[in-house]
């Protein structure tokens, strides 16, 4: 049994009994330097989306131990959230060109050790901007470093592409390949997305089909096919579209395939 510690406050909370049927979702603190400062608002975000999905979040620590271990097993699914930094080059095999931004290793152990567990025992992921391009690199594909500068893309993917520079995140189209899961809970195969990011995806890892781009060809979004796994990458932060429905579906749908992993144990 885990100890009552403020690391495992939400843990315990998720087992009371005025929640027994909502699946427990892990979710990595966004950066090692947040971990360290208990700063959490913006991690707050997903936290409060997969809530209001109906399931339970649980911040899971970025050291490495017994205490990461043990948490993963006693979840239902993951949410791997955006980043400030940037996954390492050198693991899809590039060098830095001075366009990515400092790893954080921490973050990226975390990562993948959530992803080699959710795979192993089928537990559902959605990965979210930053976290969406470390399961890309995680299955073997590659990134742009910097999509205008490599690119020369007109389309803004984040504030710092637009001067002067916005409050809010730049948004733009984003089309769905038929019959894919994002499309069909867009309801449509077109959508407007939020954007903040400089990095995506390059070559799509294996298993993961692309079915999301943005209006410029950037890819926006990759599912899982190795099997019936819910697995879905994003690269826009549907945590933060707030009472958007097609948001609020996406995670209610990972919710969903979560408590149908506890339905599976049970």
């Amino acid at each position: 049994m885990l100890p009552h510690s403020p690391l495992n406050a939400t843990i315990w909370d998720s087992m009371s009994p005025e929640t027994p049927n909502r699946p427990r979702v892990g979710i990595p603190w966004r950066t090692s330097k947040e971990e360290a400062q208990n700063n959490r608002p913006k991690i707050a975000d997903y936290e409060e989306a997969v809530r209001k999905a109906g399931g339970e979040p649980v911040l899971i620590p970025l050291n490495e131990g017994g205490e990461q271990g043990h948490l993963l097993a006693g979840m239902d699914g993951f949410v791997l959230p955006g980043s400030p930094a940037d996954v390492e080059p050198a693991e899809y095999g590039a060098v830095n060109q001075g366009k990515s931004a400092p790893a954080d290793l921490p973050r990226e152990q975390a990562d993948r050790a959530i992803l080699a567990h959710a795979f192993a025992e089928r537990k559902p992921v959605l990965a979210i901007c930053y976290g969406c391009q470390l399961l890309n690199v995680y299955l073997g594909g590659t990134l742009i470093q910097d999509v205008r500068s490599e690119l020369g893309t007109t389309t803004p993917h984040r504030r710092k592409d637009l001067s002067p520079e916005p409050k809010d995140d730049p948004m733009h189209g984003a089309k769905f390949e038929p019959e894919s899961r994002l499309a069909k809970l867009a309801a449509g195969e077109r959508a407007t997305i939020n954007s903040s990011h400089h990095q995506a995806i390059r070559k799509p890892g294996k298993s993961l089909r692309v079915t999301a781009h943005a209006t410029d060809g950037i890819i926006e979004g990759v599912e899982w096919t190795g099997d019936s796994n819910w697995v879905v990458g994003v690269q826009w932060h549907p945590e933060r579209m707030f009472e958007d429905a097609f948001s609020e579906r996406l995670f209610r749908d990972f919710v969903a395939a979560a408590r149908g992993a506890v339905v599976e144990k049970t």
